[in-house]
């Protein structure tokens, strides 16, 4: 009789093992997807601005149309990365001044220019909200702003002010 009940405690201990081994792979697999879900939510990228140049417009600034939108504030404010993802580049870009790109999983870069200093380097991870840099007025300026420009597959630049939406984020 006690054999037989070592055996059906030894059964037991088996089966509360396999399942608590699923029950971790699905933690394991939540985890993941949360993860995942974490790095692709997108915050705005500056507090306390006012939007003043838009997408599309025309003006003796630019040399065609206006590719990004302006977050006009003092200089010195501090700029976070909208989404997670990897720098691809973090430096002096002539007319877009102190400029860094960031690439999001999906491909999308964001071009985040004007920057009085950048706080990260080419191949740095970074996490949505996380500090890069901040406002600042090098590069073909009328005053301290953030000009951020969103570019799909690392293709041409669509209008942020859509772009954030869609992504919940109301600039």
């Amino acid at each position: 009789m006690e054999k037989q009940a070592n055996a059906q405690v030894k059964q037991r201990d088996a089966a509360l093992a396999e399942d608590a081994s699923k029950i971790q792979k699905v933690a394991d697999k939540l985890k993941v997807n949360e993860d995942k879900r974490k790095l692709n939510q997108w915050v705005l990228p500056v507090t306390g601005y006012q939007l003043t140049g838009r997408f599309g417009q025309r003006s003796s600034l630019w040399s065609t149309f206006h590719t990004g939108l302006d977050f006009a504030g003092p200089s010195g404010t501090t700029i976070v990365s909208v989404s997670g993802g990897i720098v691809k580049s973090a430096g002096y870009e002539g007319a877009y001044g102190n400029r860094t790109v960031i690439t999001l999983p999906d491909g999308t870069d964001i071009w985040y220019a004007h920057q009085s200093r950048i706080v990260v380097n080419a191949g740095d991870k970074v996490g949505p909200g996380q500090t890069i840099g901040y406002t600042g007025s090098t590069g073909n300026v009328t005053g301290p702003h953030l000009h951020l420009e969103v570019h799909p597959g690392g293709g041409p630049a669509v209008d942020p002010a859509i772009a954030l939406p869609q992504h919940s984020v109301q600039p």
